[in-house]
């Protein structure tokens, strides 16, 4: 492996490295155990870069590969730029063929693997469909130990920050992620990574604020650069000077190493303090470059202008000067530490800082002529730097002459696919005041459609909403950048909001327009409007698209029509879903497919259909993530896990649903989906308290949203807590209404959990008639459609009608709903359901209950239900059919009883006694018992009977 990639880059100065020992062994000790993300904080010259060169090198010499990228205020578009530069530096030492899947994709972003992937297969190499983001993450994962070192991240573009967000939320098992940044060039409040990124569980985050220099500190940087020069005053004067920023201080050490050794030390000292207030950097640098000659202070100006590192020629253009005149300008310039090579013939400051000095310091017309100069030399590229080109022209002060460099610059960088900067460039161009309406609107309406392609909902809503308030906008524009706006509220935040701004766009677009396509199409999805307000929304959709034709808006409405009857449970959307292009059509088409798998696979799951879920679920997962379709994505994850629960999988669940939650915090929906979980699990724990606080969560978290299918989950578990409290009214006041938004939408195939513990609620109340009519109206809801949960959950409120008049009837209900729940695939409520059979069966005196409570057992126990455990149980002993353990419970020892164990299990989750009480049917006072010979059996207290419990082996 070459030692050019091993190896940072050189650092920024050849003093020796003081006064950062402990940051340095933090983020050496991060580094080492990735993964991690460290976070280096710091103001200017403080010394974030030396930080993670010398850092940096020690990891190289250990074996790991130390890839370095920097971010800088003016950038060309280019996707992910500053970390396809420190990419770039890995591929010479690649192994042939390591790269063999990625190539397609990294193509696009470096041209060494482009040309080494042409090489291979005989000629140009197709455009693959796997996103550069995921890919450039899979380069990473392939390197094996890795740091990326991202510096300067305050000026981070939209494109690269995103990549950055996503890699510290799923990093890359041995990738260490770091990035330097000044904490008062970020915006007001804003972390460096986003209000709302969470590190994934098992990576370490840390952020490292770099402090300045202690006196003693500063004194040893003397010492070691000067010797016998360094007296204590001088050190004093250095430390007072510099305030203790490593930069000033190596500003001033420069100067004095300048002068020939053998001068008196006081002669140092006198030098320092001539200089009167503001001290620190500014004179350090205007003092160096007063001392420069004609040329060498031209060609610093010239960079001082141009503002990123240039190359010679371009300085020497810039500059004005010949190519001798510029050449040795720029050695003295070099020589005297005023500027530094950044690389092959690309030549900088040492540090923003001082740029900023050697910019201001020139009188403005100075400045003006050295821009517009700039500028035309840029022009002269090929391909000429737009981004910059515009700057440059800014500058002048020509805003009309601007306005045209920041559209060609926009239209350049959409063109390439770097979203991000035409995305700052089109907020640019709306924000200037001379910006004439009409190219107000089409900045506006470029705009829409990818401000909400990046990470963070708030600002991209935020965006939308200020563009919105100009009032000088065309309506149609209106309507076409209200839609953005809708689309992004409906698809991200499933806010009903989100459906008033789609109804008002399609209002002032028109609805024979095909513009008004998107926002109609999503209308169509508003299930509180019922079937027949979408099935006109979509007639309307596809009326504006005879007349001027669009694939992938055709695609759009296809989706959604397929959607819809997915979700009706409509079984002839089986076979319309394979005639669905899977491959070779347009990315916008392809995306429409994936969705349209997603909608119909997790309307399947609603109905009760859940291997054909998973498996449209699982090709939706390949296809977005194929496309590079994040929304599918996320969403398709969080429906394998919501699958997983109703298998019955819960072993390591909570901790994969925290994951997911933590790797997208601003998704309502996984948030959602993890509360309902959580309330279930907690319910069947027994914990009652905890379940009411999940299911509220959910119930809150869905109020005001389009999550008609998730409330109703919410709305039956809390009902189901009220039920178990004892507070029947409660529960049937919950359910009715949620009842009435399942009305309104007529979504009785999809409300899930809803109708039987509604009945039962009713049946407590003493509202039989109301019970039976809501198990009537849900039959006549789900008649003539494939929904087997709905069909299994009318079983159940059949025989809670039955139970007391006809229990032979009720015994066969409940098993035919257990049948159904077993042959969905979903064991905990064929459990409860055969428990409820076997009960029926002892009221109607008829034989076969213990051979039907038996299984139940067993799956309760396999799930650890424990209240569902001790209940069944509780009843096998009160009816004769299952013999009760006290008789041996003498003989268990010092071991812990099967009731000792379960009382363990609750006390280690947090259950109070009253709790444990009610999850296993035993009085307080009986939990008090075990519980204290529990405590004295494994010789430990109430709050670590969970650890103690879990060093167990398992009982015999």
């Amino acid at each position: 492996m070459s030692d050019a990639f091993h190896r940072p880059d050189a650092p920024v100065s050849g003093f020796r490295f003081v006064g950062r020992s402990h940051e340095t062994e933090l983020l050496l000790s991060a580094a080492r155990r990735p993964p991690a993300t460290v976070l280096v904080e710091g103001e200017a010259g403080i010394g974030k870069s030396r930080l993670v060169q010398e850092a940096g090198r020690i990891l190289a010499d250990e074996g790991r590969h130390v890839l370095t990228g920097y971010c800088h205020p003016l950038r060309e578009p280019l996707p992910y730029g500053p970390v396809v530069d420190a990419l770039e530096k890995a591929l010479p030492s690649l192994p042939a063929g390591r790269l063999a899947h990625l190539a397609p994709a990294l193509a696009r972003l470096l041209p060494s693997v482009a040309d080494s992937a042409a090489h291979r297969a005989g000629g140009v190499t197709s455009g693959a469909d796997s996103p550069p983001a995921s890919a450039i993450r899979s380069f990473l994962a392939s390197l094996g130990p890795t740091v990326l070192i991202v510096e300067d991240a305050h000026w981070i573009d939209g494109a690269t920050r995103d990549l950055v967000v996503l890699l510290a939320r799923d990093l890359p098992d041995q990738l260490c992620l770091v990035l330097t940044y000044r904490a008062e060039d970020l915006p007001p409040d804003t972390p460096i990574l986003g209000t709302s990124h969470r590190p994934r569980p098992g990576a370490r985050q840390s952020v490292l604020r770099l402090e300045p220099l202690t006196e003693t500190a500063v004194a040893d940087l003397a010492d070691a650069a000067l010797g016998s020069r360094a007296t204590s005053a001088l050190a004093r004067d250095l430390y007072r000077r510099s305030e203790g920023l490593p930069l000033v201080v190596e500003e001033d050490l420069i100067t004095l190493t300048s002068h020939r050794l053998g001068r008196e030390p006081s002669d140092d000292t006198a030098r320092l303090r001539v200089a009167e207030v503001p001290r620190g950097l500014r004179e350090a640098v205007v003092e160096r470059i007063a001392g420069l000659s004609a040329p060498a202070e031209a060609v610093v100006s010239a960079l001082a202008v141009l503002a990123t590192p240039a190359a010679e020629s371009l300085a020497a253009d810039v500059a004005g000067l010949d190519e001798e005149s510029a050449y040795a300008g720029l050695v003295e310039a070099l020589r005297a530490s005023v500027v530094r090579e950044e690389g092959p013939d690309r030549y900088g400051f040492r540090h923003a800082l001082a740029r900023q000095v050697a910019y201001d310091r020139l009188p403005g017309p100075v400045r003006r002529r050295l821009h517009v100069r700039a500028g035309q030399v840029l022009e002269r590229l090929s391909p000429p730097p737009l981004v910059q080109i515009a700057h440059h022209v800014g500058a002048t002060g020509d805003r009309q002459a601007w306005l045209r460099r920041a559209v060609e610059a926009a239209d350049q960088a959409e063109s390439l696919g770097d979203t991000g900067t035409a995305a700052t460039l089109w907020r640019q161009v709306l924000q200037e005041p001379e910006c004439a309406p009409q190219l107000r609107s089409r900045a506006a309406l470029r705009l829409a459609p990818i401000a909400g392609q990046g990470i963070d909902f708030e600002a991209d809503a935020s965006t939308l909403r200020s563009v919105l308030a100009d009032l000088r906008l065309p309506v149609a524009t209106r309507g076409e950048i209200r839609a953005g706006l809708g689309l992004l509220l409906v698809n991200q935040a499933f806010e009903r909001e989100g459906f008033d701004e789609l109804a008002r766009a399609v209002a002032e677009i028109g609805d024979d327009a095909p513009e008004a396509v998107p926002a109609m199409v999503a209308l169509a999805l508003d299930q509180t409007a019922g079937p027949r307000r979408a099935d006109s929304w979509l007639a309307l959709a596809e009326r504006a698209l005879r007349d001027r034709p669009d694939e992938a808006l055709a695609a759009d409405a296809r989706a959604t029509r397929l959607s819809l009857r997915g979700m009706a449970g409509d079984p002839g959307v089986w076979a319309a879903l394979e005639d669905l292009p899977r491959h070779g059509a347009a990315p916008a088409v392809l995306r429409q497919t994936a969705r349209a798998l997603y909608n119909v696979g997790e309307g399947a799951i609603d109905v009760g259909d859940d291997r054909r879920a998973d498996a449209l679920i699982g090709e939706a997962l390949q296809l977005s993530r194929r496309l590079g379709f994040p929304a599918v994505d996320l969403h398709g994850a969080a429906s394998r896990l919501r699958l997983e629960a109703l298998a019955g999988r819960w072993a390591g669940l909570e901790e994969r649903f925290e994951a997911l939650r933590l790797a997208h915090p601003d998704s309502p929906v996984v948030d959602m989906e993890q509360a309902v979980f959580l309330g279930m699990h907690e319910l069947a724990r027994g914990r009652r308290s905890r379940a009411r606080e999940q299911f509220d969560r959910a119930a809150d978290l869905s109020r005001g949203r389009l999550t008609a299918g998730l409330a109703s989950r919410a709305a039956a578990g809390i009902a189901a807590v009220l039920l178990a409290d004892g507070d029947p009214r409660g529960a049937w006041e919950v359910s009715l209404e949620a009842l009435a938004a399942v009305r309104l939408a007529e979504a009785w195939r999809t409300a899930t959990g809803l109708v039987p513990v509604a009945v039962a609620a009713a049946l407590a109340c003493g509202e039989r008639d109301a019970g039976a009519g809501l198990a009537d109206e849900a039959e006549a809801g789900s008649r003539g459609r494939s929904a087997p949960g709905a069909t299994a959950e009318l079983h159940t409120a059949r025989g809670f009608l039955a139970e007391e008049a006809a229990p032979a009837r009720a015994a066969a209900e409940h098993a035919a709903a257990a049948r159904l729940w077993r042959s969905i695939g979903r064991p905990y409520p064929a459990a409860q359901g055969a428990e409820r059979q076997a009960r029926a069966l002892v009221d109607a005196g008829s034989e076969g209950a213990a051979d039907v409570l038996a299984p139940a057992l067993a799956t309760f126990a396999e799930l650890e239900a424990v209240a569902d455990l001790a209940r069944a149980r509780q009843f096998g002993r009160e009816a004769g059919i299952q013999r009760s353990g006290s008789p041996g419970r003498r003989g268990y020892g010092k071991r812990l009883s099967p009731r000792e164990r379960e009382v363990a299990a609750l006390l280690g989750r947090g259950a109070t006694t009253q709790e444990i009480a009610d999850a296993l049917v035993l009085s307080p006072r009986t939990v008090e018992h075990h519980v204290a010979s529990v405590l004295k059996k494994l010789g430990t207290t109430r709050g670590a009977v969970g650890s103690a419990l879990d060093a167990l082996p398992p009982s015999p």
